[in-house]
């Protein structure tokens, strides 16, 4: 099962869940845990089973033992600790994961990993797994840290994705990715283009941390149906009762000033 595994629950042959966490003790600065925890409850809270697999250093990696894969964020010196484990050991079965429909999210370091390769401020670039078209370069030791509250628009969601960003790495998009959103408070992947994050298939990146998906039940969702509908086309999910995340994601767009639902887009064009 790799370190830090947890079944929750026995499988069955219905509609499960299944997690591998990468590198759980070693990519998890901004909370990323909170992640997983959100996508287990709100599987189990739909009668689901939820098999949570952690996977660290010099651990293989089965494609098919996940349908759900995250990856999570870390200083430099986790980052290139990570980087080189990835391209050796994790690589391949990550691309073959993707290429058979699995769902991958990473998020900040995690996000910057998963690109063609990431060039801190100071020593060797780090090697990406080529997941996503996209490459990131720190521009210097006295460059301006890219931190604050971040709100971006997503296309064919009804609201916002809100999150926290902290990195000082700018990320450009090559012609195989397109953005996760529009930038509407915040940054984004480089503070000049408008755009945030990075998605191509099933795979996803996002500076957006804090972390993310307590924060967005309706991405978390989304999360959810893609990688069950892996081994079960056309599943659904039935709907939550999330009046209080929507209250408290309400209030928090108000403080920042920013439309809390399809109307935002209205102030981006």
């Amino acid at each position: 099962m790799g370190s830090g595994g947890e079944v929750l629950g026995a499988l069955t042959d219905g509609p499960a869940l299944r997690i591998c966490h990468l590198y759980p003790d070693l990519l998890n600065l901004y909370g990323d845990r909170g992640n997983i925890m959100v996508l287990t409850q709100r599987a189990r809270w739909r009668g689901m089973t939820v098999a949570v697999t952690g996977v660290g250093l010099g651990e293989p990696l089965d494609p098919a033992g996940a349908d759900l894969f995250f990856i999570g964020g870390g200083e430099d010196r986790q980052q290139r600790i990570a980087a080189d484990d990835l391209c050796r050991h994790k690589r391949g079965p990550l691309q073959d994961a993707v290429a058979d429909g699995a769902v991958v999210l990473a998020v900040c370091g995690g996000y910057q990993l998963v690109g063609r390769y990431y060039r801190p401020a100071e020593g060797e670039d780090l090697p990406g797994v080529g997941l996503l078209d996209l490459w990131t370069e720190h521009p210097g030791p006295a460059a301006r840290r890219l931190i604050g509250n971040l709100v971006i628009e997503v296309e064919g969601m009804d609201a916002p994705l809100i999150g926290f960003e902290n990195h000082g790495g700018r990320t450009r998009l090559g012609p195989g990715a397109r953005p996760l959103g529009r930038v509407l408070t915040g940054f984004g992947n480089n503070g000049e283009d408008g755009w945030e994050g990075a998605t191509d298939r099933r795979v996803y990146g996002t500076y957006l941390h804090g972390p993310l998906l307590p924060k967005n039940p309706a991405f978390a969702d989304r999360l959810i149906a893609e990688a069950v509908s892996r081994r079960h086309p056309g599943f659904a999910l039935a709907p939550l009762p999330d009046a209080n995340a929507a209250r408290a994601r309400e209030v928090m767009l108000a403080r920042l000033g920013t439309p809390a639902g399809k109307s935002a887009r209205a102030g981006v064009e």
